[in-house]
């Protein structure tokens, strides 16, 4: 619905004062308006549409990419857990090969140690020995020498 002043514009001049021209209808500027916006406007409508379609496709397309993405990632951190828990192994093996190789490295030392020792007392056993006899036969001596002595029976 026209307003008032819609109603009055029809009445005024359009050109400048002259010379007389045959009269006529008054224009409608609004059914003016709306032949000359109609065809761009429905034109829009098609494009919103065009555009909805678009960003139907760009979500369908981002919603398939994201999901590939993830897949992706799950593979990339499984092959990382895999390679980290390979690399883990490989360092229990080598750290085990090393405690192997000096607990063998000790016990090789220890046999020298002990052979040794076993050397040093079977070369050392005589001479021990035979200070103890003769310790022993001091005592045994000594002991006997007070009871056949004169002093003793006194």
């Amino acid at each position: 619905m026209t307003g008032f002043r819609d109603f009055l514009t029809r009445f005024r001049p359009v050109a400048s004062p002259g010379r007389a021209a045959p009269g006529g209808v008054p224009a409608d500027r609004s059914a003016e308006l709306h032949a000359e916006l109609a065809p761009p406007l429905a034109l829009l409508g098609q494009a919103e549409a065009d555009a909805r379609s678009v960003r139907e496709c760009a979500d369908t397309a981002a919603a398939a990419r994201l999901r590939e993405a993830e897949v992706l990632a799950e593979e990339i951190v499984a092959d990382a857990r895999e390679q980290a828990r390979r690399a883990r192994e490989r360092a229990a093996e080598r750290s085990l090969r090393a405690a192997e190789a000096e607990a063998a490295e000790l016990l090789a030392e220890a046999e020298r140690e002990a052979a040794a020792v076993r050397d040093r007392a079977r070369s050392r056993t005589p001479a021990l020995t035979e200070r103890a006899l003769a310790s022993v036969l001091e005592d045994i001596t000594a002991a006997r020498e007070p009871a056949t002595s004169p002093e003793a029976g006194s």
